[in-house]
This record gives C-alpha cells, sequence and structure tokens, in this order.
C-alpha cells in the first residue's frame, strides 16, 4: 500500500503510474500476440474475426468495469480517510458483484453471440471463425473480472506493483499456449482463446494464493465475505456512470465495427491490427490518468484538495511528452508494425493510412483522458460519461458514416480525432468550473485555515 497524500507529487504519480503501465502492457500482450499467432499462421479471415469480437466482449464487460472503478475510487478515499473498516468491506462487496456478473454474461454472451455478429453485417467469411472464438474467451469472464477486480483494490490502496508481477507471468504463458496450441496442435482460432482463458484464470489464481499469505488487507475467502448494502450503492452512484460510459464506448465501437464491415474483409482484417496498435498507444494516457484518479482519490480523502491542480499539471507534462513521442513512432515506423501482425500488402496499405490519420492526434485523446481522471478521482463520473457521449456516440458514429460515404474508410479514420478534440473541449470547461470538488464520498470536515491556504484551494 502506499500513501499519495505527502511527497512532489509528479514523482507519486509516475512511481504509481509505471508499474500499472507495464503491467497493462503485459496485458494487451494477450491479445497482440493472439493476433500475430492468428495473422501469421491462420489467415486475415481469423484476424478479422478476432477485430469483430472485441467490442462485443467489450459491450457485455462494460458495465462491470465501470462498478470496479466506482468501487478503487471509494478504496482510495477511504484508505486515505484511514477508515479501514469500510476499505474491507467494498473489496468483499466487489468480489461479489464481480463474480455473479461475470456467470450472468457468460451465458448471454454464449447464447447470443451468433446473433450479434448477424445484427452488425459481419461478412460469412468471418462468422464462423468469429463466434467459435467469442464464445470460448467468454467462457472465462469469472477469470477475467477475478484478476482486474483484484488489480482495481490494490490500485486503490496504492498498490500498483504486485499485479505487473502475475501479469508478467501470465502473458508469458498465453504466448507459449498460443504457439503450442495454433502451430503444434493445430487448433486454430479456438486454440488462441484456451490459451488466453488459461493464462487469465492462472494470473487470478495466482494473486489470490499469494495475497491470502502476505497482503494485511486484501484476503480473498469465499466464506467469510459479506456484502454491504450501503457500500454497493456508493459504488453504483460513483461507477454507474462510468461503466455507462464504458457501454457508450463498447456501441459506438460496435456502430463503427458495422461501419467498417460494409467495406469488406481487408478493411476489417485492418482495422483489427490498428485497434492492437492503438491500444499500447492509448495505455500511457488511461494509466497515467488512473494513477491522478488515485492521487486525487485519496487527497481529497485525506483533505489536501492544495495538491489536486499540482497533480494535474505534472500529468499533464508527462503524457504530452509521451504522447508527441508515440506520434512519431507509429507514423515513421507504421509499415514495419503492421508487417508483425500480417504480410497481406493490402490490409497494411489501409492501417498505415489509418496510422498517419489517428495517431497524429495522440496528444487530444491523451488530454482528455487526463482531464477526466482528475474528476473521477473526485468521485464526480457524471461528467466523462457525457465527454464519451460527445466523443463517440454523438460524433464519431455519425461522423463516420456521413464521411465514410463520400471519401472511403479514410472518413471512418477522420472522425476519430475529431471526436477527441470535441470531448475535450467538453471536458477541460467543466473541469473550469470547480463543481467536481463537491463530490467525494468521505464526508469533507469543516476546518479553519488561513486565508492563504483557502486561496490556495480556490485556485485549483
Amino acid at each position: 500500500m502506499k500513501d499519495l497524500t505527502t511527497g512532489k507529487e509528479s514523482k507519486l504519480i509516475l512511481q504509481f503510474a509505471a508499474p500499472m503501465l507495464l503491467g497493462n502492457v503485459f496485458q494487451q500482450m494477450y491479445n497482440i500476440v493472439d493476433s500475430i499467432v492468428i495473422g501469421n499462421f491462420i489467415g486475415k479471415e481469423a484476424l478479422a474475426a478476432v477485430g469483430a469480437s472485441f467490442p462485443i466482449i467489450f459491450a457485455l464487460i462494460s458495465m462491470v468495469i465501470g462498478f470496479a472503478m466506482g468501487a478503487t475510487i471509494m478504496i482510495a478515499q477511504f484508505f486515505g480517510a484511514k477508515q479501514m473498516d469500510k476499505v474491507r468491506h467494498t473489496i468483499d462487496t466487489l468480489y461479489i458483484v464481480m463474480f455473479f456478473a461475470s456467470v450472468i454474461l457468460s451465458v448471454i454472451g454464449i447464447v447470443f453471440t451468433d446473433d450479434i455478429f448477424r445484427l452488425i453485417e459481419l461478412p460469412e467469411e468471418v462468422l464462423p471463425e468469429a463466434v467459435l472464438y467469442m464464445r470460448v474467451y467468454i467462457s472465462g469472464l469469472v477469470f477475467f473480472f477475478g484478476f482486474n477486480g483484484t488489480s482495481a483494490i490494490l490500485r486503490g490502496l496504492g498498490d500498483s506493483k504486485t499485479p505487473l508481477y502475475f501479469l508478467i507471468i501470465s502473458t508469458i504463458a498465453n504466448i507459449v499456449l498460443d504457439l503450442l496450441f495454433v502451430v503444434v496442435f493445430d487448433w486454430g482460432i479456438a486454440g488462441v482463446a484456451i490459451a488466453t482463458v488459461i493464462s487469465q484464470g492462472g494470473a487470478f489464481l495466482t494473486a489470490i494464493w499469494y495475497l491470502n499469505r502476505t497482503h494485511e488487507v486484501v484476503r480473498l475467502s469465499v466464506r467469510k465475505l459479506k456484502f454491504d448494502r450501503e457500500i454497493f450503492k456508493q459504488s453504483l452512484r460513483i461507477g454507474l456512470p462510468t461503466g455507462f460510459q464504458q457501454t457508450f464506448v463498447s456501441l459506438g465501437l460496435i456502430a463503427v465495427v458495422w461501419i467498417v464491415n460494409l467495406f469488406g474483409t481487408d478493411v476489417i482484417a485492418a482495422f483489427s491490427v490498428v485497434m492492437r496498435i492503438d491500444s499500447i498507444a492509448a495505455m500511457p494516457a488511461m494509466n497515467f490518468a488512473a494513477a491522478l484518479s488515485t492521487f486525487v482519490g485519496q487527497n481529497i480523502g485525506a483533505y489536501k484538495t492544495e495538491r489536486v491542480r499540482s497533480g494535474l499539471i505534472a500529468t499533464f507534462k508527462m503524457t504530452t511528452i509521451i504522447a508527441l513521442s508515440t506520434s512519431v513512432f507509429a507514423i515513421v515506423l507504421s509499415k514495419p508494425l503492421l508487417g508483425i501482425f500480417t504480410d497481406d500488402q493490402a490490409v497494411i496499405e489501409i492501417g498505415q493510412q489509418y496510422l498517419y490519420i489517428v495517431s497524429s492526434f495522440y496528444i487530444i485523446f491523451s488530454s482528455m483522458f487526463v482531464i477526466n481522471g482528475v474528476m473521477r478521482g473526485a468521485g464526480d463520473t457524471i461528467i466523462p460519461m457525457f465527454t464519451t457521449l460527445i466523443a463517440l456516440l454523438f460524433v464519431r458514429v455519425p461522423l463516420s458514416w456521413f464521411l465514410s460515404q463520400r471519401i472511403g474508410e479514410a472518413g471512418i479514420w477522420w472522425a476519430i480525432p475529431i471526436g477527441w478534440f470535441l470531448g475535450l473541449l467538453f471536458s477541460w470547461a467543466y473541469y473550469l468550473t470547480g463543481k467536481w470538488k463537491t463530490k467525494a464520498v468521505v464526508r469533507q470536515r469543516p476546518f479553519t485555515v488561513n486565508q492563504e491556504v483557502v486561496q490556495e484551494n480556490e485556485s485549483i
């Protein structure tokens, strides 16, 4: 556990974000290795199938991800306020909700997969492999939720290192199993999904075994779990807007995939590959924003709101440097990056077009996420939800359709940074109002301070 309420803001946020970022890189390696193995050993139809599956899976899990984020914010604020009983009640409640959600969503996903893919007009040559991959992957949601729930708990407590160690082992296992099941056993796309489920299950079970023996707060015992109704309600209040936000993202992605599907297998396969590259490029912004959320949550819980603005500025500086560097890297090395996944020239050319357009604007995406990280940490998750509505559903989807009808698939790509830009403007305007400072779950105590401190707080 790490206390983020004292010390230099930039150093604390960097130290907290770095292991989390590295951990998410390894977590993304699940999907990236899957795509590399599929593209090189199975074919572009299977590559397109995996790309089409991602937004469907995301749609199924988005609400639960939002709830977990709400619980993380509460844990951070309770921990900052040293209310350890409430920390433990929040952990128990999160585990119970995650388990039952995983069972329900697995059943829904397995039963309706074929209908969903037909609804978004996935080409017939891609459909069988997409359905197979999706059903195998979705059957392991209990492990996915379990490990990600545990990681969320540890982040709220200021521990971003422990999940990293298990992710490294799990990712290595996934690579070995991918090659074994696909190259040696020739199980095709099902082998890729099975490897992912086994690797995620191993990460979760190993983490629980270790934490039960070493951690003073995070100890999972099925018989001792207690559901706290009030904690659940508070988590819903904070987490539901984020859950809706994630749902809007997933629905927007499904709508975009439907538009992409109209352009055929080559464009679908290219979109599948660039989504993997985009996911890596987006991680610094997302992880620094998550680190900032925990930083904000702990400091608000400890009644040190004067540190929030300093934390935001420090995070802005770090993520701007990373975003600009990533943009240059993605543009200059676009062809070699795409070549890792496939040797199909048509797919590579379409992917290059995407990267030239979208990666030039990573700094806008990064800035939007960082500002929203402050509001989430404060417990104000409504505005990030509306930001997503503006950036994705109200702008990106209709603009993708409109532009694609006039300039082809490039119109889909141009709609992405335009949506980011409008979302950034909305988030920044709300941040300047200061209303997010009133949303904490830990009741702010009345206190008397000198006028200098009052003025400093009001400048945040």
